[in-house]
């Protein structure tokens, strides 16, 4: 997936300015995806108001240099269904904390347990911020088929933290006995 997709992505639900689909993807519904800077963001839609898959219009601010607001078109809808009509590629997953935990053997078992316990509450944050967002009840179904499945990944993530905290715990408790 490229900018340019997400750019088309996010207008599909309806027009937005540049800084809106800035928020969209680092807080919002496309947030779970790839990132995206302004930087490659304002390229990307000039390159697609000049293609003539989104337009562009003006819109007066007071005080302020008028807002582009943008949206996709047609043309811009089928480009997006051609986009997204393949195979994705496989996941990647990048994670300090795994990094760590791969090394533990170097960090002190009270350092693991502070990293465990951050990574269960950021998860735990993570899962609240999908219960909160409701998609369950968004009446677009691919939005319930991700927050269903950020839930089921995320709630795994948790079990398996919690279970080797205990176990961490659990030998800690030994070798303080001998």
């Amino acid at each position: 997936m490229n900018v340019r997709t997400l750019c088309l992505g996010v207008l599909s639900s309806g027009e937005a300015t540049g800084y809106e689909i800035k928020k969209e993807i680092e807080e919002g519904l496309f947030s779970h995806f790839i990132d995206a800077s302004f930087g490659s963001i304002y390229p990307a839609l000039t390159q697609l108001a000049g293609e003539g898959l989104v337009t562009v219009r003006a819109e007066e601010q007071s005080g302020k240099p008028d807002k582009k607001v943008y949206a996709i078109t047609t043309k811009g809808i089928d480009a997006l269904a051609r986009a997204i009509s393949v195979v994705p590629a496989r996941d990647k997953y990048k994670s300090e904390f795994l990094f760590q935990m791969l090394l533990k053997e170097y960090i002190t078992p009270a350092t693991m347990l502070a990293a465990i316990d951050k990574q269960l509450l950021d998860l735990q944050a993570d899962i609240a911020r999908i219960d909160e967002c409701k998609c369950s009840e968004h009446p677009h179904a691919g939005a319930r088929f991700v927050a269903d499945y950020g839930r089921a990944v995320m709630t795994a993530a948790v079990n398996v933290l919690i279970e080797k905290k205990a176990e961490l715990l659990r030998a800690a408790t030994s070798q303080a006995a001998e």
